[in-house]
């Protein structure tokens, strides 16, 4: 009877001695798997907020482009996020204004509901807008949300705040029919 447990301890010594000799073969193995996870991180860009917005932007999604801003202000209040937001607003506007002068109300319906949509219920039950309507709403919306961000900026710092709409302001004139599918080139975004 007394082989047994000998028997059972000589098999738990073999175990835990093979066990030991696998970790420590194994182990300059997990620090290079490790180190390269961490030069794998390394090499990652992280895209910028407004990196994001500037694609939105470009590509008519407003927005996301506006959430884009916002999380912005969040991450790094400034009078140049504030401004930035401001323009997203301005962008907005200005495409509205250019699809009316057009008389494209289907576009000014699809903005509507780039605008409002936010789920994937509302691919199988849209929220139906006039367009005409949707865009004096969005007008009126954008106008007062643009008054309310920019004031902001100004209070932060007024100086750079003008710097910042004369940039925007010479960008507009050398893009008149399509400004507000970008941003001025020195905003680095």
């Amino acid at each position: 009877m007394r082989e047994e447990p000998l028997v059972e301890q000589g098999y738990f010594s073999v175990i835990h001695c093979g066990l030991f000799v696998l970790l420590v073969g194994c182990w300059p193995l997990l620090e290079v798997s490790t180190s390269m996870a961490e030069v794998n991180q390394v090499h990652t860009p992280e895209i910028s907020e407004l990196s994001r917005a500037k694609v939105f932007i470009q590509v008519g999604d407003y927005r996301r482009a506006v959430e884009a801003c916002q999380r912005n202000i969040d991450k790094n209040p400034s009078v140049e996020a504030y401004v930035y937001l401001a323009y997203v607003y301005q962008a907005i506007d200005g495409y509205l204004a250019f699809l009316a002068k057009q008389e494209d109300y289907v576009k000014v319906e699809q903005l509507s509901l780039n605008l409002t949509a936010r789920e994937v219920i509302d691919i199988i039950d849209p929220p139906n807008v006039m367009a005409r309507m949707a865009q004096e709403l969005i007008h009126e919306g954008l106008r007062q949300q643009f008054d309310i961000t920019a004031s902001m900026a100004n209070r932060l710092d007024r100086a750079r705040t003008d710097e910042l709409w004369l940039q925007q302001s010479a960008w507009r004139k050398t893009q008149p029919d399509s400004w507000w599918a970008g941003i001025p080139k020195e905003w680095n975004w």
